[in-house]
């Protein structure tokens, strides 16, 4: 039992650290669009620790990729949607992973927490108009949308393996 914790803790350090560096330095970035793939680590914790852990790598990873390595002004509920993120990947994705359960998490994520909570939080932050902003915000969803689902729906297959391995040893 003390492994599997300390297991735990270390892969959750990690996959903070993989979310700042995605989030940050591989991720194009504007003052209102972010294409990149920092949900790669919140999904991987969703899938092997499942919503809490989820929940705490996307949150964590924001609110430290923002004071190490700030893009813009840190504003709190960009970190409150991405623990969000987490928690919806881990409920949906933790121990059940079909085509459907994907493309759900994938479109409440953008659709709901990625176009209309972050474009408020943007408007809130820069106070710019939400209806022309989420206009503008629709092009990252029609991109990320179908980029999410693949890399998630690929890792799921990948992961299969590794959760056998290394998770459980």
């Amino acid at each position: 039992m003390k492994k599997h914790n300390t297991q735990m803790i270390v892969m959750t350090g990690a996959l903070i650290a993989l979310h700042v560096i995605l989030s940050r330095f591989c991720s194009i970035n504007a003052w209102n669009i972010k294409i990149g793939f920092a949900i790669v680590p919140i999904f991987i914790a969703a899938y092997f620790y499942g919503p809490v852990f989820a929940g705490v790598v996307g949150a964590l990873g924001d609110f430290m990729g923002a004071i190490l390595f700030p893009i813009g002004a840190y504003f709190p509920g960009f970190t409150l949607t991405c623990f969000l993120t987490g928690i919806l990947l881990g409920v949906l994705l933790h121990k059940k992973r079909t085509i459907p359960r994907i493309l759900g998490a994938v479109l409440i994520n953008e659709l709901i927490l990625g176009l209309l909570v972050n474009t408020l939080w943007i408007s809130v932050l820069y106070g710019s108009p939400f209806v022309p902003l989420m206009a503008t915000r629709v092009i990252q969803c029609g991109i990320m949308i179908p980029v999410e689902f693949v890399v998630m729906y690929a890792m799921s297959k990948m992961l299969v393996h590794i959760k056998k391995e290394v998770v459980f040893q």
